[in-house]
């Protein structure tokens, strides 16, 4: 059996920077392959039509998986916006002006009146590259194509 469309795919990842330096590493993860936005669909793509046990390399550049830096999203907010306990590296979530979407903030700098934050991605204008071994491999059921996501053990529900 090869990935394809509407297959449940159990991975193993790594992520790595473009130096090769280990970023994050995950077992297990179990997503429903086929346009559903499990996964970034450059990686996606380069899944497709693997088997159980291969190992599939695959770069994604900025503007296929977490973006381009954007210096607008740097921003300085006064201090009394933050609680007391701030501190450099810790996250929050914004709505900036006018979207809908959540950024997540990270606290780059802590003054004594004003908090510089960055609501860029961490990987933002980086190079990255997973490596992918396939664990398992099944056909999809009708619930879960309905569903557009994985059930069953070890998957995570977001709904």
């Amino acid at each position: 059996m090869k990935v394809g469309k509407n297959t449940v795919v159990t991975i193993d990842y790594q992520l790595l920077d473009a130096n090769g330096t280990l970023l994050e590493e995950e077992q297990g993860i179990a997503y429903l392959h086929g346009g559903h936005g499990g996964v970034l669909p450059v990686l996606e793509a380069a899944i497709e039509g693997a088997g159980v046990g291969q190992e599939v390399r695959a770069r994604i550049e900025p503007e296929d998986g977490f973006g381009h830096f954007d210096e607008n999203a740097i921003r300085r907010e006064p201090r009394s916006a933050f609680p007391a306990d701030v501190q450099v590296g810790m996250q929050f979530a914004g709505t900036p002006d006018g979207k809908d979407d959540m950024t997540v903030y990270t606290v780059k700098e802590v003054a004594a009146d004003h908090v510089v934050v960055d609501g860029n991605h961490p990987l933002a204008g980086q190079t990255v590259e997973f490596v992918v071994r396939v664990r398992g491999l099944r056909q999809a059921t009708g619930e879960e194509v309905a569903h557009g996501h994985a059930h069953g053990p070890g998957g995570h529900h977001h709904h």
